[in-house]
Order: structure tokens, then sequence, then C-alpha cells
């Protein structure tokens, strides 16, 4: 079981819902985006008030496509801002999406419930012993730091294969393992999205044997597998992404019904945290499916 504030996460507790604010101008769902005092506030109010179980805000893109690296100082600037607010207007417990340990050790003091770490503790060195001291739950995103980013026509050594993530989240895991990260505070993402033949950021997985949008579709489809090789639990953020563009020829904004499948496929393979830019509509569907209360 993983605590995050005073919600658990287990095989067989609800399917918890974590709604997105991404103070980012640079996020690639702009309706996502919200920058002015006002639309932070509303929106966590809002958030709260559809019936999302967490919030998880995020202050810099870490998009595959996108050349974004922000100065640490703008992300945190960014990032304390926006907890604060979300803080004064609902009560939900805020999980903080950053690679960065000195974001995270900013997020930690003023009291967030959960660090989101795309990078599965592998960007910085230093954020598996913040980690392990903040005795915080952190979410370990599958990622391959084993070669430089500049060097895009290197040999990459994953798979888009199931395994591939696998061996990945195992690495992370064994990081956290000897950094003296408890077992019961550590829930594994698949990283949808996030695993690519190329592009321009720093934080997403060299793969060429597979098309990305076929490997995202397939570690959705066979969550299961994943489960039985790695038993915490599975948080999943398929929402709006472009692996849906490229199967539907659908922009951003015309994603939510083939999101919302996939979100329920994720949950049905086993996902039991849902990361979403659509809380109402995403409880809406795990209810009629009967998989959140």
């Amino acid at each position: 079981m993983v605590k995050i504030g005073k919600l658990s996460v287990t095989d067989k507790s609800p399917v918890i819902v974590m709604g997105i604010i991404n103070v980012s101008p640079e996020s690639f769902y702009k309706n996502s985006i919200k920058t002015r005092k006002d639309d932070i506030a509303k929106t966590a109010a809002s958030i709260q008030y559809e019936g999302a179980h967490i919030i998880d805000v995020g202050a810099m893109s870490t998009a595959p496509y996108l050349k974004n690296n922000i100065p640490i100082e703008k992300e945190t600037e960014r990032m304390v801002r926006a907890v604060k607010i979300i803080r004064k207007n609902c009560s939900l417990p805020i999980s903080v999406d950053t690679p960065r340990w000195s974001v995270a050790r900013e997020a930690i003091n003023l009291g967030v419930d959960c660090i989101n770490d795309i990078s599965g503790l592998k960007y910085d060195k230093n954020m598996a012993e913040l980690i392990a001291e903040s005795k915080l739950p952190v979410i370990l995103g599958a990622y391959d730091n084993s070669r430089r980013r500049a060097d895009l026509l290197s040999r990459p050594i994953t798979t888009g294969k199931v395994s591939g993530t696998i061996r990945l989240l195992k690495e992370s895991l064994s990081i956290a393992r000897r950094s003296g990260i408890n077992n019961d505070k550590i829930i594994i993402d698949p990283s949808v999205g996030f695993f690519r033949a190329d592009g321009k950021g720093r934080f997403f997985t060299l793969m060429k044997d597979t098309p990305w949008y076929v490997r995202d579709i397939d570690i959705i489809s066979r969550l299961h597998e994943l489960k039985a090789r790695i038993s915490n639990p599975i948080c999943v953020s398929v929402s709006r992404k472009s692996f849906i563009g490229k199967l539907l020829n659908l922009e951003t904004e015309e994603r939510l019904l083939p999101s919302l499948a996939f979100e329920m496929i994720s949950a049905l393979n086993g996902a039991k945290i849902i990361r979403t830019h659509n809380v109402r509509e995403t409880l809406h569907a795990l209810r009629a499916c009967k998989l959140t209360c």
C-alpha cells in the first residue's frame, strides 16, 4: 500500500484520479495551462469540486519534441507560487511533477504530498536521497539516461517492447532501494509518450525498434504484464497525448473521447492512478465501469 496524504493506493482500492494543472506556458495542451493567480485558484477549486483525488502541478514541460530546459530558478518560482495558490483554494493532496531535486526540495518544504519524477530518479543524482529523507511517496517514470542526449544517432539500447519498460523501471527501483526509499512509497509510471526515435528535449527515452505510437498503445494494452512483473501501483497518463493524434489524426482539443477510452483500458488492465486533464469526464467513465467511487 502506498499513501499519498490520506489516500491509500492498493490493489483493491478504487482507481484514483489525478487532475493536472500546468503552470508552464510551454505545455502541449493549452487548455491545461494556468499562469494567472485567479486561473490557478479557480482550476484547483474546480478539480476538487469535480471529484479528483489529487492534483499534479507541473512548472516545466518535459515534452520530448520541445527543446525546453528552463532555468531551475524559473521552474522553482512557478512551482512555489502555484503550490501556495492551490493550497489556499483546495484541500486535495498535491503532487509536484519535476525531475530536478532542488525544485522538489522547495516543494517538500511547502508540504506537498508526492513527487512525480518522469526520469525515475535518473536525471538528478540528488533526487533519490531527497525523497528518502522526506519519506514522501514518489512516482517513478520509465526513463533511459544511459546515453548522451546530443548523440541521437547512437544505437539505442532500449526496446519499445514491454520488457524494455520493465527493465528501466527495475533500474529505478534499484536506485530507490539503495537510497533508502521504502517500497511502500513507490508508484511506477510506464511513461506513455516519452519513448521516441528522436526528440529535442532531455526527458525522453531513445527507442528505434518500434514506432513510438505503437509502443504507447502496446504498453497500455499490456499493463497487466507490467503489473505481473512489478507489484508497485501503476500511474498512467494518456490524456490527449500525441499517440492518439497519430492514430486518429486528431488535434489536441479533439482527443477527449479516445483519451477516455484509453484511460478505461489502462484502469481495466491494472492502473490505479489516472493522471488526466479531464477530471469530470474521466470520473464519469470510471464510475460507469465501476472502477472508482
